[in-house]
């Protein structure tokens, strides 16, 4: 069976736990590299707090890199043409405390 996309390629069967399907929100990442592999941690940082957790951690091939970037460019652009456009913040990380008052007790 194909999808129509690549024809003659069987067309894969993917299946997702319940768990996995909640997702995992986080609002950093950290890509790394070496000659064989990509990393990108997945971060969610807390407002107030000194320390952030990675909360998921992904392993890929370059060649996998290159297509999630393809992938991620092709996305955002249908996204923006049809909600606008996305502002690109600035390049630093986001403030530790979010810009919220610092807790007291």
């Amino acid at each position: 069976m194909s999808d129509g996309k690549n024809p003659g390629q069987p067309a894969i069967n993917i299946e997702i736990s319940d768990e996995v399907a909640e997702g995992v929100y986080s609002n950093l990442a950290i890509i790394s590299h070496s000659n064989a592999e990509f990393v990108i941690d997945f971060i969610r940082m807390m407002p107030n707090m000194p320390k952030a957790k990675v909360k998921s951690r992904i392993v890929i091939t370059p060649e996998h890199a290159k297509r999630l970037l393809a992938a991620l460019r092709e996305n955002v652009l249908k996204y923006e043409s049809q909600f606008g456009k996305i502002d690109e913040p600035d390049q630093s990380l986001p403030p530790m405390n979010f810009g919220t008052p610092t807790a007291q007790a």
